[in-house]
């Protein structure tokens, strides 16, 4: 066992969380980590959801990253497949692998390279996603609603508006007719709030690098090398994802940590701090219905600021914007089905010909849900019997407490089925199970008090040894391999005071 000399506390055992834990043990800093966790499992939001042989991701995650050592720490754990996998095999498709991979049908820890297809349903009509400027396009758009979006995107090359908000960021690259179609209501329906009162700081974090032109580019030139390497993660055409699901990556790294002298406490959850002239030397859990303390010489956070923001001493004001950080809440309703009726429309070979996609955007203004996701498509492995059954998921973006987070169980698997029928997804007749999952805290917002973050972090951080990490702790919707480094890059930063 390693000879520890001090302790860091970590809040949460999500993707950050685990990284920075990792980052301490792999260095041999002589700093113990301890994660608190309040769910019975880790991953938080990048967690799977089983039931019995099959599981569903909450709101899918697609493991791409330009990073070497995100990726690095990937194949650790997870290898890359070298071989078919089930359904390559059932489908009869061919691909190219890397030399020296694993075979998923012989091992199960591997990382499965999956095809990345997704649409979008709009007005009866499906487009690809990101959107392909060619010739289904445009007689989809028709032939004057495309001159219309084609002569404002030239204007909004040479007539830039100043951004003020995510509409002026949306407007900048793809131009008003394209909003209007693509952007502006889609973004009322994930996010709870118009475009116009959302911050561009969420499109520099998510989709910075991605405008009209790249998709035009990507359209032309996607399947070169050339642009393969400096193409944004919004159209890549591979990514990875474990045979298991998401979890099992978290279960693999959570199974390190432990092995390798760190704890994980689950059911675990945070109270306060106890400090002292801006340091902090204590945490306060509950798990099950008794208060603990740990004492630590460092203290990480991945837990949502609001919540955070209760266990320590800040002025009024900043605690009260702290306390009103907006977020998107989550549903998603799954189902285990023996008939799906969408069909392959694509070149690319599918079991029983379905439709190859991961998700399928809803862009109808009547529909409730936001994305449909099919979970054969992410791993076959995650499907019990494949061959014969669907594993298919509905997701809905709501606020905690408002009248459809409010409805039970039951009241919301009836509004999904009714969608799944309007959709020709299958007839509820087909469905085997069900499964309703709820999220809270799930999608940090940009808008609200969030005009007050920095003025919030930097009076958190005025705490010496207190870190804020992940997509939560720092309000920031960013992509799982970001998450991880600035779990990665914070352990760094302890381990360089340390020295």
């Amino acid at each position: 066992m390693k000879n520890f000399k001090k302790t860091a506390l970590i809040i949460g055992a999500g993707p950050s969380g685990l990284a920075c834990a990792f980052e301490l043990l792999k260095s041999d800093s002589g700093i113990k980590p301890v994660i608190l966790e309040k769910l019975p499992v880790a991953g938080g939001l990048s967690r799977t959801v089983y039931d019995g042989k099959s599981g569903v991701d909450i709101g899918g995650h697609r493991l791409y990253t330009q990073d070497k050592y995100i990726q690095s720490i990937w194949d650790k754990f997870l290898p890359r497949q070298g071989f078919p996998s089930i359904d390559d095999i059932a489908s009869g498709r061919e691909k190219t692998y890397p030399q020296h991979g694993l075979d998923p049908n012989k091992t199960d820890d591997v990382m499965l390279i999956r095809r990345r297809f997704s649409s979008i349903l709009f007005d009866g009509k499906t487009f690809d996603y990101p959107v392909k400027f060619n010739l289904d396009t445009i007689l989809k758009l028709g032939f004057l609603t495309t001159l219309k979006a084609g002569f404002s995107y030239l204007k909004s090359i040479f007539i830039k508006r100043k951004e003020n908000n995510l509409e002026d960021f949306f407007i900048n690259r793809f131009g008003c007719v394209l909003y209007g179609i693509f952007f502006k209501d889609y973004t009322k329906k994930v996010w709870g709030y118009d475009a116009s009162e959302l911050s561009c700081e969420w499109g520099h974090e998510r989709i910075k690098k991605l405008s009209l032109l790249k998709t035009l580019l990507n359209s032309f030139f996607g399947r070169f090398l050339f642009f393969k390497k400096i193409k944004d993660k919004s159209l890549i055409d591979e990514f990875y994802y474990p045979k298991y699901g998401c979890s099992q990556l978290w279960n693999l790294m959570a199974d390190y940590i432990t092995a390798n002298g760190g704890e994980i406490i689950y059911n675990a959850d945070f109270k306060s701090f106890l400090y002292s002239d801006k340091q902090i030397y204590s945490a306060k859990y509950i798990k099950n219905n008794n208060e603990y303390e740990i004492n630590a010489n460092y203290f990480i956070s991945s837990a949502p600021i609001c919540d955070l923001i209760k266990g320590i001493d800040v002025p009024y004001d900043v605690k009260q914007n702290a306390l009103n950080l907006p977020y998107r809440d989550y549903i998603l309703v799954s189902f285990y089905t023996n008939k799906f009726n969408l069909k392959n429309k694509t070149d690319y070979k599918t079991v029983n010909d379905i439709t190859p996609e991961c998700w399928i955007y809803l862009q109808e203004n009547s529909a409730i849900a936001s994305r449909i996701q099919i979970m054969n498509n992410w791993s076959p492995y995650l499907v019990e019997d494949f061959l014969s059954r669907y594993l298919i998921s509905l997701e809905y973006f709501v606020n905690e407490n408002d009248d459809f987070w409010n409805k039970n169980d039951e009241e919301i698997i009836e509004i999904a089925k009714k969608e799944c029928e309007k959709y020709n997804l299958f007839k509820s007749n087909s469905i085997l199970k069900s499964k309703v999952i709820r999220e809270k805290k799930a999608y940090p917002t940009y808008c609200g008090s969030y005009k007050h973050i920095d003025r919030i972090t930097s009076e958190i951080v005025k705490y010496k040894n207190l870190f804020l990490i992940g997509r939560n702790g720092q309000h920031k919707y960013n992509n799982m391999d970001e998450a991880m480094l600035s779990g990665i890059n914070t352990a760094r930063k302890i381990i360089g005071q340390v020295k």
